[in-house]
């Protein structure tokens, strides 16, 4: 950094001591050294924002401009019978010389990634089957679920493992904290794992952009230059990349779609494994993750039972199953309640008919009591 400070003081300096020296405007001293440092200040903006830019960019534009250039000579030496001392002819001439290099300037600049090897040589290959390449996230790898996603054969193209993710997953795995060491260190060894399957290709893949400082960003330029698709199960990832034209294979939504399907209404079995937030419910978990929340189930922890599933809520984390026990005693009960009370309806009509008669006789003994 110190040298950058002394070369643009050296530069600065020289300017403005040719500005001094050779008076290229008709006035006094301090306004021709106000104009030198006003040059100096001019081409050291420039020199800091062309430090950004790419190397393939810059040829592209230097290239550009050089074809314009020559294509301009060329065009203004062409007409040989027109007069150049012609106001009109020497316009057309300035004219051919300014918007020609411009244009190949610009154009050399926005198409200057097609001076990189890789795209340089796919000029001149057979038109083949374009490949298909799949850039790791940072994320997806600690995951883990990407070696058995591929283990399947379900992912198919080139693997790619930027340079810049390799470096936050090191980052990661050298953290003071455990839990982040355990994860990065698990992620390696993932990768490693990937690297050793047989009918998997992996490419580790050096480009990089010096000019972006995320790596969500990065990943996003790497898809559009390759191009590929961004393998991740990040939630802003995914929602930026689509955003900017880039197409993403999430396996949190690939995972989300291979739950089955429950219905309400549907009995299942679950294992309820600990209490609810709310009052007398059970919280228990499918095979998948899926969490089923079940009403009057407090006190059925660590048991299997079954449940009827009363509603399904989607969200962006996953899938909830709502459902509520019954208890077997309980259903029991209710499908037996109504035949006792047709059976008993007969007696309680005898009952009521014969208290009269019942009360009758009372009242006949009681008045042969009292005439004895």
């Amino acid at each position: 950094m110190a040298w950058f400070v002394l070369a643009r003081g050296l530069f600065a300096v020289a300017v403005i001591s040719m500005a001094l020296l050779l008076r290229p405007i008709n006035a006094p001293l301090a306004v021709n050294a106000g104009f030198g440092v006003l040059l100096a200040l001019l081409f050291i903006l420039a020199e800091t924002r062309l430090r950004e830019t790419s190397v393939s960019h810059l040829l592209g534009a230097l290239i550009g401009g050089v074809i314009g250039l020559g294509l301009a000579r060329t065009i203004a030496a062409a007409p040989v019978w027109a007069n150049a001392s012609d106001g009109r002819v020497m316009f057309l001439h300035s004219l051919l010389l300014l918007v020609l290099p411009y244009l190949g300037l610009v154009l050399g600049a926005r198409k200057g990634e097609w001076l990189e090897p890789a795209k340089f040589v796919s000029l001149f290959r057979d038109a083949q089957p374009q490949q298909r390449y799949r850039i790791l996230d940072t994320s997806v790898i600690i995951d883990g679920r990407i070696a058995d996603l591929c283990e399947t054969g379900f992912l198919d193209g080139t693997l790619v493992i930027p340079q810049f993710v390799l470096k936050e997953l090191q980052m990661v795995a050298d953290s003071s904290d455990a839990m982040k060491r355990n994860r990065g260190r698990r992620g390696l060894d993932i990768l490693q794992k990937m690297q050793k399957m047989a009918n998997l290709d992996v490419q580790v893949s050096d480009t990089d952009f010096p000019h972006v400082r995320e790596v969500d960003s990065k990943l996003i330029e790497l898809a559009r230059a390759l191009p590929g698709k961004i393998v991740t199960n990040d939630f802003n990832l995914n929602k930026v990349a689509q955003l900017r034209g880039v197409d993403v294979l999430n396996i949190n939504e690939l995972a989300n779609a291979l739950k089955p399907v429950v219905l309400p209404g549907e009995v299942m079995k679950v294992f309820i494994l600990k209490e609810g937030k709310e009052y007398n419910q059970g919280v228990a978990y499918l095979d998948d993750g899926t969490m089923v929340v079940v009403d009057n189930a407090r006190r059925m922890i660590s048991r299997n039972i079954d449940i009827v599933v009363t509603s399904v809520l989607q969200t962006t984390a996953g899938k909830m199953i709502f459902g509520r026990y019954i208890e077997p005693q309980a259903a029991q009960g209710r499908t037996d309640v109504q035949a006792p009370a047709t059976s008993e309806a007969a007696p309680k009509a005898n009952g009521s008919q014969a208290t009269p008669t019942g009360a009758n006789g009372g009242e006949k003994t009681a008045r042969v009591a009292r005439s004895r």
